[in-house]
């Protein structure tokens, strides 16, 4: 058995992490094998043990604690479909059992029509689609319509909204719903079919027997019973199929031998997308048995049809939402950056004519203009590219040990002649920090360099220039901050929970909108942070957090932080 861990909310949404190890730790440090850019969410949070029966997560005394299904654990076996939360990050855990039931999916058969009719002698119970919906709605009919297993029933409708509201795969969803269905009705075997075509083919998703390990060739369904469902929209519990007079002429009827069977639609909100189909059987030539399924059974399976359907209509609504969500990004990002183009493109043509009028006239002050011209576009276009990389792409710091000081010092060098062009008055407090720390310098350097660049253009709107970037240590915390702050206009307060956001910029043609989105997945994939404080009139202040790495790798001088395994 192979298990999954998918972030469904925090930073790093739809992040997976297939777990293979016997120990896997959890946490914020780059050495977390599962590792969370998440700030609420301890260095080394919890593990993952494998047992025979599972993985057991087990926390290791962190700070906001680890909870499952809205309760705080110290250690829990998981189950699939359980919800961990660490800080904001909720991950959905998740297993692929190794069964035959995907494939058996594809031998489903549906039973050619033939002579078959269905006859009020073999329709022996009926519920319309919307029963499922009223039952869900109306506890108080539980009692009536289920008064001998109303105990079992409730338990399982509880647990069938838990899966529902848990489970994000359809087929998973569907077969987990199966397992539970087969605990109230006696049936030896059931599966869902889904209406996925125009031309309305039904197409088996899920399949589940009542015996363990159980598999056949073939899942033969009367396609007259699917057709009546479909067509009538009620749930029909037949009987005695095998003497019935119509169906009993039925060569594919006799030779499968189904006896009872309960199929039912699966309404939704607006449509009924798709059926669930139930059955028991015996050979030809079996002794007489009593009726298994009863009405009881047809309303309780009504019920969960319709939270499938529900369930499935959801689904499908957020797919398309997602895609359509994809499609506005795309020509979001494809406007954003022909813009940007377009101004870089008009900045390298004066810049060409400035060149070609120098070298017609011989003129080496043009030359020189042409040059700086030409210069500053092709860094705007190396700036564009690396910033679209640097977010686009899921990477891990190329860890190095690195003295944060001589970096930030590169950084002024590099935009010393900005400073100076723009009389900015630059003061660099650097704390002292216990020896050199472990970092993606590259990385680094190109979110603290965003960050300062920022904070020039920002200056450029003011009379009195003042920049200061600050290095702390906080012990307490094992953190280090570096502080980039100007006294520039600052920052509405509306717009400060935009500042992250890509293509989102302040600057008009002169900016992206990519450097903070990329300077605050720097900071993440470090296992810290960056934030913002800003006040209008007085300047903005922009915060890297970065956890200290751990010692044992700084002092064996190993370029790579140790993976627990």
């Amino acid at each position: 058995m192979t298990a999954t861990l998918i972030i469904v909310q925090g930073p790093q949404q739809g992040r997976r992490f297939r777990l293979e190890g016997d120990v896997i730790a959890v946490g914020r440090d780059a050495s977390n094998i599962v590792r969370l850019h998440d700030t609420e969410v301890s260095r080394r949070h919890a593990e993952l043990r494998r047992t025979d029966q599972g993985y057991l997560v087990v926390d290791l005394g962190s700070s906001n604690g680890t909870w499952v299904n809205s309760q705080k654990v110290r250690q829990y076996l998981l189950q699939p479909g359980d919800r961990l939360r660490m800080g904001q990050t909720v991950l959905l855990y998740t297993t692929d059992e190794a069964t035959s039931y995907s494939d058996l999916a594809e031998k489903i058969s549906l039973i050619t029509r033939g002579d078959q009719e269905l006859t009020k002698a073999s329709i022996v119970g009926k519920v319309s689609a919307e029963e499922g919906a009223r039952v869900l709605s109306d506890p108080s009919r539980a009692e009536r319509l289920w008064a001998q297993n109303a105990q079992v029933n409730l338990r399982i409708l509880l647990q069938a909204a838990q899966v529902v509201s848990q489970v994000l795969d359809i087929r998973q969803l569907l077969e987990a719903l199966l397992d539970l269905i087969l605990q109230g009705v006696p049936a030896e075997r059931g599966c869902v079919l889904l209406n996925e075509s125009a031309g309305g083919e039904w197409r088996a998703i899920a399949v589940r027997f009542r015996a363990p390990g159980a598999v056949a060739d073939q899942f033969p369904i009367s396609r007259t019973i699917l057709d009546y469902v479909a067509k009538h929209g009620e749930g029909i519990l037949v009987s005695d199929a095998l003497h019935d007079v119509r169906l009993g002429q039925s060569a594919s009827v006799v030779r499968y031998g189904i006896t009872e069977a309960i199929c039912v639609p699966m309404k939704g909100r607006h449509e009924t997308v798709g059926l669930l189909y139930l059955d028991t059987r015996r050979t030809v030539g079996a002794a007489e048995q009593q009726r298994q399924l009863d009405e009881n059974h047809l309303r309780l399976a009504i019920a969960l049809a319709h939270q499938a359907a529900l369930a499935v209509e959801e689904t499908r609504y957020y797919q398309a939402l997602v895609q359509s969500e994809r499609l506005a990004a795309i020509g979001q990002t494809i406007a954003a950056i022909s813009h940007h183009i377009k101004n870089i493109l008009q900045g390298l043509r004066s810049g060409m004519e400035l060149l070609s009028m120098g070298i017609r006239e011989k003129n080496e002050a043009f030359l020189q203009q042409a040059w700086r011209m030409l210069e500053k576009n092709q860094a705007r276009i190396y700036d564009l590219v690396m910033d679209m990389l640097s977010y686009s792409k899921e990477r891990e710091p190329n860890w190095e040990l690195c003295d944060l000081a001589n970096l930030v010092r590169d950084v002024l060098e590099l935009l010393e002649g900005r400073i100076a062009e723009l009389n900015v008055h630059c003061e660099v407090e650097l704390a002292e920090i216990p020896g050199p720390i472990l970092l993606d310098p590259e990385a680094m350097h190109r979110c603290l360099l965003n960050l300062v660049a920022n904070a020039l253009d920002a200056l450029q709107e003011v009379e009195e220039r003042r920049l200061v970037i600050r290095a702390e240590y906080d012990e307490a915390r094992q953190e280090v901050r570096i502080r980039v702050a100007d006294s520039g206009p600052g920052i509405p307060a509306e717009k400060l929970s935009e500042v992250f956001k890509p293509f989102f910029s302040t600057k008009g043609a002169r900016g992206t909108g990519l450097g903070l989105a990329v300077s605050r997945k720097i900071a993440r994939e470090h296992g810290g942070d960056l934030t913002v404080q800003s006040e209008l009139g007085r300047g903005s202040e922009f915060i890297v957090h970065l956890p200290l790495q751990p010692t044992s790798a700084a002092k064996s001088g190993n370029t790579q932080p140790e993976r627990a395994i």
